[in-house]
């Protein structure tokens, strides 16, 4: 039996790590199956299964990551390391955007499975509630694709159902006049690289926000289009949104279907097109639940709290 020994430099990364009387190291044992042991800097397991020893590395490495960029909960992050490893390897679902100052991991098995379906296909949809990380995964994979050089341009849009799509009236120019709208969308970005970074981006225009009014009669070639708020377009503004679509270019939708603010007797779009598009193979849905949110857990109480109320009535 080999001994597999990863040498924790830093103290308070290694407290941290094996948490309040070692009860993180105790969630790792569980879940390998054998013990671990901690011996001044170092810790490690003894085993002959590459395998093990690599999942081991992983959320050691996951787990420094996360106190290194000012993380404290450590016993949130190893139970969401362990609960992706059981159907996806989240080590390769993760997204690592180029001039970032982290690597974003899954938190959640659904999460996991989103990042794969972001990677591999060129359409996705996502629904979930507020938190559960649809929009920030979709910005940081488009960043992922425009830093690595894979696509030329990011362009965020969202119904602007507030201001009736007549954005007219409002001060300033056009981007003024949305920012407020896709403001969220910015935030995710600069959660991620530099703000400075972001500002570059949009001001040589390989960042372009739009409203979704202003998409129609164009063709996105080599693009990352990304569409918040979905659920609040019509049928026919989804429609036109979707067959924008040009070559070499990837789609991602995202929305709450329960937060929808068109007037009732309208369809939302959101909601049409999944259940209009489901069987093509080639685009991928992704459903998001209070069991994803990643905000303050009462944030994933309250919307469980609603969720059930749905399922009641």
């Amino acid at each position: 039996m080999r001994e597999y020994t990863i040498i924790v430099p830093d103290n308070e990364v290694l407290s941290c790590l094996c948490g309040t009387n070692d009860s993180n190291l105790t969630l790792i044992e569980e879940s390998l199956g054998l013990p671990v042991y901690t011996r001044g800097n170092e810790i490690s397991i003894e085993s002959d299964d590459n395998e093990l020893c690599q999942k081991f590395q992983f959320i050691i490495d996951r787990v420094i990551d996360e106190v290194n960029i000012g993380g404290k909960n450590t016993e949130d992050v190893i139970v969401s390391v362990l609960n992706t490893q059981r159907k996806v390897n989240a080590s390769e679902v993760s997204i690592l955007v180029p001039g970032s100052l982290k690597r974003i991991y899954p938190r959640t098995q659904h999460q996991a499975e989103y990042i794969n379906l972001l990677q591999t296909k060129d359409m996705v949809f996502c629904t979930g509630s507020a938190g559960s990380g649809k929009t920030f995964l979709a910005v940081a994979e488009a960043l992922r694709l425009v830093l690595s050089h894979k696509k030329n341009k990011i362009i965020i849009t969202r119904p602007v159902v507030e201001a009736g799509e007549n954005l007219g009236f409002l001060p300033g120019d056009l981007e003024q006049k949305i920012d407020p709208y896709l403001r969220p969308l910015r935030d995710a970005m600069e959660a991620i690289i530099p703000a400075e970074t972001v500002r570059k981006l949009s001001e040589s225009g390989i960042i372009e926000v739009a409203p979704l009014a202003y998409m129609r009669g164009r063709t996105l070639n080599n693009a990352v289009i990304l569409l918040d708020e979905a659920q609040n377009t019509t049928c026919s503004q989804m429609k036109m949104f979707l067959t924008r679509m040009g070559d070499n270019s990837k789609v991602f939708v995202t929305g709450d279907p329960t937060q929808i603010d068109l007037p009732k007797k309208v369809k939302s779009g959101l909601v049409h097109s999944v259940s209009l598009l489901y069987k093509i193979e080639d685009i991928g849905f992704m459903e998001l639940t209070a069991e994803d949110v990643v905000r303050n857990r009462l944030v994933k109480q309250i919307v469980k709290a609603y969720e059930n109320e749905e399922d009641r009535e």
